[in-house]
């Protein structure tokens, strides 16, 4: 059996849906370049049918990325299959994936279809997109919980019909890993066409298993996994992309399997994500957690005095973790900050974009002794991937007290070119800012989340700042980051009233 395993990476798709995760079209975009950096063999960049932004957002990714697949999701009808062809036609290597429900609960309660309609329209719509683009995948969405025999028929007829990928996903983290092998196993081995198909499973993580099902479904022959950067997406998540790929390289021995990921750019993909939708990667986190390469016990510590390897399965350096920080401070020149910035990863700044990123960096290093990689990666997400500002913070002063005394704050914002300035009071000097700006503008929003990250270590170290707000039913978050915490946490409120007004535009047009 081939022993090259495919990573299809859905961040940009099923990742987003995560509570919290939304990106722009300019973060998207630095996300997918990111994400071919890692060396990915397929994108999957959106759902192109559910909304007008998540079309152009396909449809930009798709003209950008040359190095490998980018798809986009459809239903398994033929105006979802239009409308994703109409997103993905220009990229250099196309994938339609389209999918629909095959276990009895979801085809009785919410296709309200007979089996054998939706073998119909398996049929047609897999035989419908194959005549548009050259490789078809098909999901049976809720597989784990699909009767086996009915899976070999749904795969067998979407293989006839043109698919050359099937996906037997475990949509509601339902599965064992013993019982998901033997499922995928026995649909391989029953399906009479499956030698024309490359198997895939995309499991959730409900039941935390998410990884441990997905290399269980490996050793049963799948070929292809459908992953996420820190396990980002619906729910409790989805299988992680970085573990499932150090699972692989770290245990060739029981796998003996190949993908074609470039592993020192796990660390660094996954920090993007963190800093473009404002959540930091837990201390815990296997592989890219802060703690995943600390050792505090006594015992540990002699051990990695003498033999890394007593406590250590991989190395920081294996997945990009450099150990050492190249600084970058007040003194430094364009060349030096160019090539930091290439280091990490940003090689297509504009001229204009690079002098913003320059003149913020050397701003920075006036306030804090040392620029970080994190800093900078905070800097040209907070100055380049975001979207222009309908309102911008122009300045802020407050001022709060231990005494039985509100808090006061004094804002400045700019508005279509005008300038709008006005004070007021909160419980906290964090509170005012945020009453003060609504005040502003206008508008009464719900604070759902406020949330605080140190970028670094250090007393100076820049404050990134999560804010989710809800007015009027819906909902937006902003993120900022700066080396004042009062600043930032403005600044995060601000972006996230700007996207509102975005999402207010969007559903009127």
């Amino acid at each position: 059996m081939d022993n090259r395993v495919y990573i299809f990476d859905t961040t940009l798709r099923d990742g987003e849906q995560s509570p919290g995760a939304t990106m722009n079209l300019h973060e998207k975009l630095r996300l997918a370049e990111q994400l071919e950096s890692l060396g990915v063999d397929c994108i999957e960049a959106g759902f192109p049918a559910s909304s007008q932004g998540d079309f152009d957002a396909v449809r930009a990714i798709a003209q950008q990325i040359k190095n490998c697949q980018v798809a986009g999701l459809a239903r398994c009808i033929r105006t979802d299959i239009e409308r994703t062809w109409g997103a993905i036609k220009d990229a250099a290597h196309p994938r339609i994936h389209t999918f629909l429900a095959t276990s009895p609960i979801h085809m009785k309660y919410k296709l309200r279809k007979e089996p054998q309609e939706v073998l119909d329209m398996i049929e047609e719509g897999v035989r419908f997109a194959s005549s548009l683009c050259p490789v078809v995948e098909f999901s049976a969405e809720d597989a784990s919980r699909s009767d086996k025999d009915f899976l070999v028929k749904a795969s067998t007829v979407a293989i006839n019909a043109g698919a050359t990928i099937i996906n037997l996903p475990d949509t509601v983290g339902y599965a064992i890993p013993s019982d998901y092998a033997a499922l995928v196993k026995y649909v391989i081995d029953n399906c009479e066409v499956s030698d024309k198909a490359i198997f895939s499973v995309h499991c959730h993580d409900d039941l935390g298993l998410g990884v441990a099902n997905t290399l269980a479904a490996l050793n049963a022959g799948a070929r292809q996994v459908e992953v996420t950067l820190s396990g980002i997406g619906e729910r409790a998540g989805n299988t992680s992309l970085e573990e499932v790929v150090m699972a692989l390289q770290t245990r060739k021995d029981i796998f003996d399997l190949e993908t074609n990921i470039h592993s020192e750019q796990l660390f660094p993909s996954c920090r993007l994500l963190s800093m473009i939708i404002g959540q930091p990667i837990p201390a815990n986190k296997a592989i890219t957690g802060g703690n995943a390469f600390a050792h505090e016990s006594g015992i540990h510590q002699d051990g990695m005095l003498k033999n890394r390897e007593t406590y250590e399965i991989m190395t920081p350096q294996s997945i990009g973790r450099l150990g050492s920080d190249l600084v970058i401070g007040k003194h430094s020149g364009r060349n030096a900050v160019r090539n930091k910035l290439e280091q990490l990863g940003y090689h297509s700044l504009s001229d204009e974009d690079f002098e913003t990123v320059f003149n913020a960096i050397k701003a920075l290093a006036d306030k804090k002794k040392v620029v970080h990689d994190e800093d900078i990666e905070a800097l040209v997400v907070g100055e380049i991937y975001r979207m222009p500002d309908i309102y911008k913070l122009l300045s802020i002063a407050v001022q709060s007290s231990t005494e039985n005394m509100p808090a006061t704050a004094a804002i400045a914002l700019e508005i279509d070119g005008e300038i709008k300035r006005k004070a007021g009071f909160g419980v906290g000097p964090v509170d005012a800012a945020f009453n003060v700006i609504a005040n502003i503008l206008g508008r009464s929003p719900e604070v759902e989340r406020y949330a605080v990250n140190a970028i670094t270590g250090g007393t100076d170290a820049q404050g990134e700042v999560t804010v989710r707000i809800m007015e009027n039913g819906l909902t937006a978050t902003g993120r900022a980051s700066d080396s004042d915490i009062i600043t930032s946490s403005a600044k995060a409120y601000v972006d996230a009233v700007n996207r509102l007004v975005r999402k207010e535009q969007e559903d009127n047009n």
